[in-house]
């Protein structure tokens, strides 16, 4: 039992309470994972998935739970509706699909669990529910996954969310709480070599954005790698003319979609301040995160908020 775990850096306490659970062979019948995206919760999902469907055949269930084929496993993500289907992200990036909303657990999905549940398991002795992002729920799918938690039947319910808060309360109650933490800088090394990353720890500010997140650090840093380097280069400082500010406006909008400008706002928000100190270009950036998302023209966001960058 003490391998069922070792790919999992950095999370004791989340290791200690699933551990002690095994041991004495009594699970709950559902868990919350909670904490921050990239520490590990998902590696830890499918280590501790891969016991409860097959004890004995730890490594050959932990392929099939991370290719999501297991009969008696039942995987949810956050998905989009289009044209009366549902995609998840990936599904939807497959397609090209451009969408402004962002992904939700919905109560399609959770009518889903109702029936992979009301049927016995296949070849398990338990059947597994895991639900992604769980904190997208709106409240009618909430309440229906309330119902669910009250009535788990022979399953285990596995709830990822980035903290309690995100949750309603009554669903919370029903959960055992299973804590993840940040990983220190030491763990965090490990973390991105075995991943094969180990340039990223040669890049300060991509370090400094994942706090302690491998996996947030190595989204930072394929996001980074995606940006023109020319425009990179020009806004390393911030816009010193009405007509650099109305340049640097026209690239952006250009050569970026509203995600990565989104990335680059926080980017610039974190390099600006340590290399300047300037609090009122942080705040001009916020306001156009804020602008984004409430879909304005990015064009003229950028321009608006670059120009008053050079008044400051």
């Amino acid at each position: 039992m003490s391998g069922v775990f070792e790919s999992v850096i950095g999370q004791p306490q989340a290791i200690e309470l699933l551990t002690c659970a095994m041991q004495r062979d009594r699970l709950a019948p559902a868990y919350l994972f909670m904490g921050p995206a990239g520490v590990g919760r998902r590696l830890t999902v499918e280590c501790f998935a891969a016991w409860i469907l097959a004890k004995d055949e730890t490594q050959i269930q932990f392929q099939r739970i991370a290719q999501r084929n297991h009969p008696d496993l039942l995987w949810v993500e956050p998905t989009y509706q289009h044209k009366g289907k549902l995609l998840t992200v990936a599904q939807a990036e497959e397609e090209g699909l451009k969408r402004k909303a962002r992904p939700q657990i919905r109560l399609e999905q959770i009518r889903e669990i109702g029936q992979f549940l009301s049927r016995p398991s296949l070849e398990a002795k338990r059947a597994v529910v895991v639900l992604e992002a769980t904190e997208t729920m709106a409240e009618a799918a909430a309440n229906g996954l309330l119902k669910t938690l009250e009535e788990p039947g022979n399953a285990t319910l596995i709830l990822l969310a980035p903290n309690a808060e995100s949750l309603l309360p009554t669903l919370i109650s029903r959960c055992q709480r299973i804590p993840f933490r940040r990983l220190s800088s030491a763990d965090l090394t490990v973390v991105l070599q075995r991943a094969e990353h180990a340039e990223i720890l040669q890049a300060p500010d991509v370090l400094a954005l994942a706090q302690g997140s491998p996996g947030e650090a190595i989204a930072h840093w394929q996001k980074l790698q995606s940006i023109p380097a020319e425009l990179l280069t020009d806004l390393s400082h911030p816009p010193t003319s009405l007509r650099s500010a109305l340049e640097y406006a026209a690239k952006i909008n250009r050569n970026l979609d509203t995600e990565s400008q989104l990335w680059l706002v926080e980017y610039l928000q974190h390099r600006y301040w340590h290399t300047q100190r300037h609090s009122a270009w942080l705040h001009s950036l916020e306001t156009v995160r804020k602008q984004l998302l409430n879909y304005a023209q990015p064009r003229l966001v950028w321009e608006v908020a670059l120009m008053k960058m050079v008044a400051l």
